[in-house]
């Protein structure tokens, strides 16, 4: 029973020191968690802008679209041009 005890006391006072390591390694390991979190943070950030972007280009296209059909345009007169810079954003209804 006093083997046990001492053996038990040991383990009880060796396991901490075990843990600790006493190298530098936890610090090191933090900068590397908080580098990564404050990067992931910034690819969070740029998801959110890109998503408000897409949002915004949906709403312009539906505007488009509503536009033309207000307009009651008339797209078999008009040149291929025209229709292509309709579609791909780069000429707005007037």
């Amino acid at each position: 029973m006093k083997k046990l005890a001492i053996a038990t006391m040991i383990a009880a006072i060796a396991l901490p020191l075990a843990a600790c390591g006493g190298k530098g390694d936890d610090k090191l390991g933090s900068q590397v968690e908080k580098a990564a979190d404050n990067r992931a943070d910034a690819l969070d950030a740029a998801a959110d802008n890109l998503e408000d972007q897409a949002k915004a280009v949906r709403k312009d296209g539906e505007r488009q679209s509503d536009a033309i059909d207000d307009a009651d345009v008339n797209a078999q007169a008009m040149p291929q041009a025209q229709k292509d810079a309709l579609v791909n954003g780069s000429e707005k209804l007037r």
